[in-house]
């Protein structure tokens, strides 16, 4: 005998409708309960089908009556001839219908390739797919919006990228004349100034009306984000251009060539070079220097040649934490010094002075009142204001505008110039003084670190190192911030390749850590190597469909989910202000942990596509779980390990 099938068949369905319609209109109302006496009624004898047009609409390509009148040589064609001549590999989208005719000549008419059009399931998560990858390829990708809305949802992330001076293209779908816009969504999604939802942070905006003008914005956009200060840029496409003939025939396009990095002054850096040579005991403070491999190894000359010590503030992988000049947590060197050189520091007032967290928010300075401070940053040429991003205002003693980076091969001419025999030999004993101190610093990492080695939650150090254990000998990127996890990888791990670590968020935006971390593993896996991110739980669920992305795009990212069950850094604002006010601080935790019921990672990241182990509650399960989510991640493909640990 055959098993009778679960469910409901066509059939039954179909008589069920009618038995359903024939009773309640039998009946004379909207629903009656069906019981077992009711007799079934015959359904109708012929069903009319559904429409063939309808159905291809819906299911497949369209027929060919839906849509006489034929487009070739499409506008949007040409646009994405621009973005080939500039030399986009990449453009990420959510797909939208105000820039469906660019879509589709990307797949169709540019093949897919270069750019390739990478899928993303929200705005805000091509934006900072395309934060993370700038930082590590050493490029920008393009992003394709849909109009408001889409833009809207992407604001957060551009803001981060804005904050972080990291170039993108945003491409915006428009319908400027009102005229051809469908009635419905295309007005509730559309502006007249699209742009003024980002303006005040991004550098350029534009909304070019014809091709030509669409070409030459793409390159003067592309130029501008990629010009110290980077910043994103974006243009409108207009949707009627995209979809209509090209009436028109563009000039051909100049070849693009991206501007040469403003340098800072040469003679005001020989009057830096010799502060520098003559200072007791001189402090470099880096924040956004390294933009390529060049800017890394020019800062590592320049701490040499001076033996100075190098507090890297790490947003760029400016310099490598197994170096004796290496001195990101030696905070009390801005104390002693006498001489301070700041490179691309975004908040140089935080580095010399300090607001506490109290009531009167009195300022208190770090540094000597002799001291000098010098400042090198191509933010001295940035116009926006509104968005306080740049920190409170501090007047160094020489603020000198001009690309750190692109301003280092000059001043290490300079101190070469500077330099005597006698300051040259006093190196080796600066070089000894700066070893031991370093070595001592580690050690004591290494003895802080132990503590709660062996606890459960498992603690934040061992998580790390753990990690670390397994990759250390890889050609590894740490693509994650650090900050919540008490910076473990910089205090304990060796890095000290250009692309060991991608730096921060910029802006500190929840919901930056996925998506930037899978852009980045793009431009990783392109380049031969594997990402590996630290991931905060809370910022995991502002956009956990990243996840979809890696996994449907074939992106190599070892994701370790922080699973502390809190946004921890809101549970400690809300006790410190329970305990000024004294009054109960352990009621802190309402409203700021995640939990009841516990998020299962592990099983998100499944459903999305990705292998995942855990949740992993005990230390001694930690290293195998890594070691299976390794083993994928080398395969090609990302892989996520849901370790339940201690807060930071």
């Amino acid at each position: 005998m055959a098993k009778k099938q679960s469910g409901v068949d066509r059939r039954s369905f179909l008589a069920g409708i009618a038995t359903a319609g024939a009773g309640a209109a039998a009946a004379g109302v909207t629903s009656a309960p069906a019981t077992a006496a009711t007799p079934p009624v015959a359904p109708p004898q012929k069903l009319s089908p559904p429409s063939t047009v309808l159905a291809a609409a819906e299911t497949g390509n369209p027929a060919g009556s839906i849509d006489h009148w034929h487009v070739h040589n499409a506008g949007s064609d040409y646009m994405v001839d621009c973005l080939k001549h500039v030399g986009y590999d990449y453009l990420t989208c959510m797909p939208g219908s105000t820039f469906r005719g660019i879509h589709e000549s990307i797949i169709n008419y540019g093949g897919n390739t270069k750019p390739e059009m990478l899928s993303a399931v929200h705005e805000e998560i091509s934006a900072a797919m395309a934060h993370g990858y700038a930082k590590m390829a050493g490029k920008p990708m393009a992003i394709l919006i849909h109009n408001t809305v889409g833009l809207q949802h992407a604001s957060m992330a551009i803001y981060n990228a804005f904050a972080d001076r990291v170039p993108m293209l945003i491409l915006v779908g428009n319908i400027a004349d009102s005229s051809t816009r469908r009635p419905g969504v295309e007005w509730f999604h559309t502006a007249t100034d699209v742009a003024a939802i980002v303006r005040g942070y991004t550098k350029y905006d534009s909304q070019p009306a014809s091709l030509q003008a669409f070409g030459e914005e793409i390159m003067k956009a592309s130029s501008m984000a990629m010009t110290p200060p980077y910043e994103p840029a974006l243009v409108i496409v207009d949707a009627d251009l995209a979809e209509m003939p090209m009436g028109e025939t563009p000039l051909p396009m100049p070849k693009f060539m991206p501007v040469r990095p403003p340098v800072a002054d040469p003679a005001v850096l020989a009057d830096v070079a010799k502060l520098l040579v003559n200072a007791q005991t001189p402090v470099i403070v880096a924040d956004r220097v390294a933009r390529t491999p060049a800017g890394m190894a020019a800062l590592v000359q320049l701490a040499e040649l001076l033996q100075v010590p190098v507090l890297d503030l790490g947003g760029r992988m400016n310099f490598p934490t197994d170096h004796h000049l290496y001195a990101a947590f030696d905070r009390q060197l801005i104390g002693q010094a006498d001489v301070i050189l700041g490179l691309e520091l975004t908040d140089i007032f935080g580095v010399v002075a300090d607001v506490p967290d109290l009531p009167e928010r009195e300022t208190t300075m770090k540094i000597k009142p002799s001291t000098t401070v010098i400042s090198i940053n191509s933010m001295y040429m940035q116009g926006q204001g509104n968005y306080q991003d740049q920190q409170r205002f501090y007047q160094p003693t020489m603020p000198i505008a001009g690309d750190s980076e692109a301003s280092l091969p000059y001043l290490i001419d300079a101190v070469n110039r500077a330099m005597t025999s006698e300051r040259r030999a006093q190196n080796v004993a600066r070089a000894a003084r700066f070893s031991d101190a370093f070595t001592k610093r580690r050690e004591a990492n290494l003895v802080q670190a132990a503590i709660g080695w062996d606890a459960s939650p498992i603690s934040v150090p061992r998580m790390c190192m753990e990690v670390y254990t397994q990759i250390k000998n890889d050609p590894f990127s740490l693509v994650s911030e650090s900050t919540f996890q008490s910076n473990w990888p910089q205090r304990l791990w060796d890095m000290n390749k250009p692309w060991h670590q991608n730096g921060g968020s910029g802006a500190y935006g929840v919901g930056y850590g996925m998506p930037a971390s899978v852009g980045a593993a793009l431009a990783a896996r392109d380049a031969g190597r594997y990402a590996v991110n630290f991931q905060g739980d809370g910022d995991l669920m502002v956009s956990p469909g990243s996840l979809w992305t890696a996994a449907h795009h074939k992106i190599p990212l070892l994701t370790i989910v922080h699973n502390n069950r809190a946004w921890h850094q809101e549970t400690m604002h809300v006790q410190r202000i329970a305990d000024r006010r004294e009054r109960q601080p352990e009621h802190a935790k309402i409203g700021t942990l995640i939990g009841n019921p516990d998020i299962d990672y592990s099983k998100l990241a499944l459903s999305l596509g990705v292998y995942a182990d855990g949740p992993v509650t005990q230390p001694g399960q930690i290293a195998p779980a890594i070691a299976r989510a390794l083993k994928v991640v080398k395969s090609g493909m990302p892989a996520l390990v849901d370790v339940v640990s201690q807060p930071r």
